[in-house]
């Protein structure tokens, strides 16, 4: 059977209050045109439907149409579990209607295997699905234990014993996967996902999720990977870059094929997605006019810009209304002055110097060069010094 892994819509997510509905809504037209083109059986979505426990209604409007539009009238299992974002009641509350389109819902960890069964190729799959396993979604106290790697540990090993109770009724006459939302040891990390461990507390060893399957398709982090682990464990990553951090990453899904009895999927393709603005970062060591040309050239017209400006002058209010006015996509704008640097880091050196030298750097900066005469250095020490009784009583 043909599987497509998907994760991290983060439906309703804005770029500092812009928007990103628009390209979120193009990236479901291209996920049902990749569907049918590689005539997917089921589609496995990972987690975080949505940006946040409450989403805004065209989120949750769009979300309920790319069911609809993948299901294709129940002719294609489609299986969503919730993440970290995700409110896992508010998620699994239409199963009722869903199941009826072959579209299964999770919102919370619970025992039990899912049975997809595949009319295309008289194939069945077994799903083992766990939603984001936070202690208070799995109602196990952990953090009562007495350092990070003793918690580390006993939430890897908890993660474990429930993989292991569930995927022993895997077999050799199925499709076997295993489906969760989670920070997997190994995974590299981006500044757009929330945490969800604390420090490396609620990290989960490849091998507690590999128990019986022929593969584990996660969620949570954004950039696509596949890590270490005695099956391929993958994450598909985030379908649009969500921060500047991830500037410069491709995104995609993983489609497989994976028939019962097989160790491992016979074939794993990633599909790189070309819906999305692009985040990219400029650095314009030249300033202003740099940027302009920039911008006369039509350089990066579709992405969204986190600007770097290096300036000798303040940047006015009216310069950062034309940029923005120039490309709408600009985001960020943040000037650098060098020479308030240096002005810093001169003031750092002579942090340690004798009040006497700091008085003759200071003459010679407002006279162009000329040297005190010594009266006058020693005067102004004998002022400094009459000055330290009064400022001691003022404090």
């Amino acid at each position: 059977m043909r599987i497509l892994h998907t994760a991290d819509w983060h439906l309703g997510r804005t770029l500092e209050g812009r928007s990103r509905l628009e390209e979120q809504a193009a990236f479901i037209d291209e996920l049902v045109g990749i569907v049918n083109d590689q005539g997917i059986d089921v589609v496995l979505m990972a987690g975080d439907v949505y940006d946040s426990v409450n989403p805004p209604a065209a989120a949750e409007q769009l979300f309920f149409e790319a069911l609809t539009r993948l299901a294709d009238g129940g002719r294609r299992h489609v299986l969503v579990i919730a993440g970290n974002h995700d409110h896992p009641d508010r998620l699994a509350a239409s199963s009722p209607l869903a199941r009826e389109q072959r579209i299964v819902l999770k919102g919370l960890p619970e025992p039990g295997l899912i049975r997809l069964d595949v009319p295309r190729t008289g194939e069945r799959a077994l799903v083992y699905a766990l939603p984001y396993p936070s202690e208070s979604r799995l109602r196990t106290l952990l953090a009562d234990l007495a350092d990070e790697e003793h918690l580390r540990i006993a939430y890897s090993e908890r993660i474990r014993k429930l993989v292991a109770d569930e995927t022993r009724f895997f077999g050799p006459d199925t499709v076997n996967l295993v489906v969760s939302h989670l920070y997997a040891f190994g995974g590299a990390e981006s500044d757009s996902e929330r945490p969800i461990q604390v420090g490396g507390a609620y990290t989960v060893d490849t091998s507690a999720l590999c128990a019986g399957a022929q593969y584990v398709a996660l969620g949570h982090l954004h950039r696509p990977q596949t890590l270490k682990a005695p099956v391929p464990v993958r994450y598909s990553g985030s379908p649009l870059a969500y921060s500047f951090s991830e500037a410069g990453q491709s995104k995609s899904v993983t489609v497989l094929d994976i028939s019962p009895g097989q160790q491992v999927p016979a074939s794993m393709e990633e599909v790189w997605l070309a819906s999305g603005r692009p985040l990219v970062r400029w650095k314009a060591v030249r300033g202003l006019e740099e940027v302009y040309g920039w911008l006369d050239e039509g350089r990066d017209a579709r992405a969204w810009i986190d600007l770097e400006i290096h300036m000798t002058e303040s940047l006015t209010v009216e310069q950062i209304q034309k940029l923005r006015s120039l490309h709408a996509g600009i985001v960020h704008i943040r000037p650098v002055y060098p020479e308030a640097d240096s002005v810093r880091e001169e003031s750092a050196a002579q942090a340690d110097l004798p009040l006497d030298e700091l008085f003759r750097r200071f003459y010679a900066r407002q006279t162009g060069g000329a040297q005190p005469e010594p009266e006058l250095v020693r005067l102004f020490l004998e002022l400094a010094q009459e000055e330290e009784p009064t400022e001691a009583r003022e404090e």
